[in-house]
């Protein structure tokens, strides 16, 4: 059974850092392309950043670039995402999403909220 497990999310005020962890199992990790979304209240669902198999390629989206920065560890089965300088609207349920071409998983999704 696939299980992804995010934590490290929480309340911060604006200008501050947090680090999301999101732990998998049930899957051969260093097979899957790792990435974050986010989701506001009222709001689809966003793609935030993302992480090649090897880590060897990350990607961003334009309102987090400079900000956040995506990262694994395939020993640990574990992919991070550092944000710093947070803003009010990175409010969100951040989930992580393990891809292969055959192969779609999430995970509950864990809380960021900046306060001003």
């Amino acid at each position: 059974q696939v299980q992804l497990v995010e934590s490290g999310g929480g309340l911060v005020q604006a200008g501050g850092s947090l680090r999301l962890s999101c732990a998998a199992s049930g899957l051969t990790f260093s097979n899957y392309h790792m990435a974050w979304f986010r989701q506001a209240p009222g709001k689809e669902r966003e793609f935030v950043a993302a992480i090649s198999w090897s880590g060897g390629s990350t990607y961003y989206a334009d309102s987090v670039k400079g900000r956040f920065t995506i990262s694994r560890d395939n020993a640990k089965n574990t992919v991070y995402l550092q944000m710093n300088a947070l803003k009010p609207e990175d409010t969100a349920i951040y989930s992580c999403n393990a891809r292969t071409i055959l192969r779609n998983y999430w995970g509950q999704g864990t809380q960021v909220t900046v306060s001003s």
